[in-house]
């Protein structure tokens, strides 16, 4: 009997690359912790609020199956945005949020009806359009500073694709550029499909898309608490769009999609935003620091409106990939990414201060040894 073979598509997948992941002993080794600046995780904690939560629930709680839909965590981020939790879906990663949209709104081995982005960004989601056998069209962006193209220009591009979806990454990944609300507004204007505005990494920055949900029905904002909420390890993302979006979506969802533990604790971080918000703070002045000192040794550095920064190396640096390993031996991870348009380029988190110190005395090593 021969072995079951996958679908074509899946056996011709090529699997999302994540960045390295030490575990958390190695982060906080007495001796010789790594300094892990590779995955845009918050340096810092959560507020003590999530913990107690956590440490608060029965085990009755963990008894019985999780509220199906998260209505507590519905709530509270309704109250966060001044919206009604009809606008609001609890995922498990903003990355379920992704496979929902896709699931719902693209053809299946059509060479149309597929989704648009922008070239580079997010590694993820030619990986989820290749698993569920759907079209990507991706349009680049400037190779100098990743502008992208004028919105007219690029609704065009999706739409002679009759793209069904676009994934728009502001803050952008891996730039940290950000874009104007005019900009999007206009894309979601002339674009036929549904834009997806993902703001993983909006919460370090000066303004974020809310209003398009308020006034469009054909917005939908991605949104994670991996990355300002410092709970990467739970694993929660939630979706922003018209109660009609959200109705669809919400069908195709996995039940009980999350635990007991992840609902709680989001709810809290959610309730206690003043904590998280000063450690979004802490981080916008590091990143001031950081980049800063990046550009002082010779590294191009664009302005970033994220919890990282995109360093370029010169004809005077060593080149990226020697940079990476180089700190990678000094215990500093940082995100190379082996691909054409940022061979010449690290990915950089904003750390804390001690972190980035040592990142820098681990490049003045490798610069001037």
């Amino acid at each position: 009997m021969s072995a079951p073979r996958p679908r074509p598509n899946i056996a011709a997948l090529h699997a999302y690359t994540p960045g390295e992941q030490p575990t958390w002993a190695d982060t906080a080794h007495p001796t010789r912790p790594t300094v892990k600046l590779n995955t845009n995780e918050n340096p810092y904690p959560p507020a003590d609020a999530v913990l107690d939560a956590i440490r608060g629930l029965p085990a009755e709680a963990l008894r019985l199956y999780p509220p199906p839909a998260s209505d507590r965590f519905r709530r509270a981020a309704a109250d966060a945005h001044g919206l009604t939790p009809g606008h609001i879906l609890a995922t498990n990663g903003g990355d379920e949020l992704l496979r929902l949209l896709i699931t719902c709104f693209c053809d299946v081995g059509d060479a149309s009806g597929g989704i648009g982005t922008t070239d580079p960004t997010y590694s993820l989601y030619p990986v989820l359009a290749a698993t569920h056998g759907t079209t990507v069209t991706a349009v680049p962006r400037s190779p100098n500073d990743f502008t992208p193209p004028p919105p007219e220009q690029l609704a065009e591009a999706w739409n002679h694709a009759a793209c069904a979806l676009a994934f728009f990454v502001n803050p952008h990944a891996p730039s940290g550029r950000l874009e104007t609300l005019g900009y999007l507004e206009a894309l979601a204007e002339r674009f036929d499909g549904l834009l997806v505005i993902d703001e993983a990494y909006v919460d370090f920055a000066p303004r974020d898309a809310i209003d398009l949900v308020r006034r469009r029905d054909d917005v939908v904002l991605l949104r994670s608490l991996s990355k300002g909420y410092a709970l990467a390890g739970l694993r929660f993302g939630y979706g922003i769009a018209a109660p009609s979006i959200i109705a669809t979506l919400d069908k195709a969802r996995d039940s009980y999609n999350l635990d007991i533990l992840a609902q709680v604790a989001a709810t809290a971080a959610l309730t206690h935003r003043d904590h998280a918000k000063q450690s979004w703070q802490a981080v916008i002045e590091q990143r001031r620091f950081l980049t800063e000192q990046l550009r002082q040794r010779g590294f191009a550095v664009l302005d970033s409106y994220s919890n990282f920064v995109l360093a370029r190396t010169s004809a005077d640096l060593p080149d990226a990939e020697a940079i990476y390993l180089g700190l990678k031996q000094r215990d500093v991870l940082v995100r190379y990414f082996k691909t054409p348009d940022l061979i010449d380029r690290l990915r950089i988190t904003v750390g804390t201060p001690e972190q980035n110190q040592q990142l820098i005395a681990g490049l003045d090593e490798l610069l001037h040894p």
